[in-house]
């Protein structure tokens, strides 16, 4: 895992934003893409992470408004698909 994940985007989220579970749907959204799955539904999610639906569904959106994740959706009743954004390496590095 990348050390800015621990070292500066746990602070800023969980410390500053107070959104502890951004972090860990972001966390979860990683893990899955490691293990070459990142398609969840958001019940899915909060099973992942001991969380309810709702607080999934706000802690997505925080995500992507912050540009830590990317979601998409082939049709409206799929489970989306997350691929997590490393906003703070250089293009060339990821």
């Amino acid at each position: 895992m990348d050390r800015y994940v621990l070292d500066t985007l746990m602070a800023d989220l969980v410390g500053h934003d107070h959104k502890p579970s951004a972090f860990l749907v972001y966390l979860a959204i990683v893990a899955a893409r490691a293990d070459g799955r990142a398609s969840f539904s958001h019940a899915e999610l909060a099973e992942r992470t001991g969380q309810s639906r709702r607080t999934v569904q706000n802690a997505v959106d925080i995500l992507k408004r912050r540009g830590l994740i990317s979601v998409s959706r082939h049709a409206p009743t799929e489970p989306a698909t997350y691929v997590p954004l490393t906003p703070w390496r250089r293009q060339r590095d990821q």
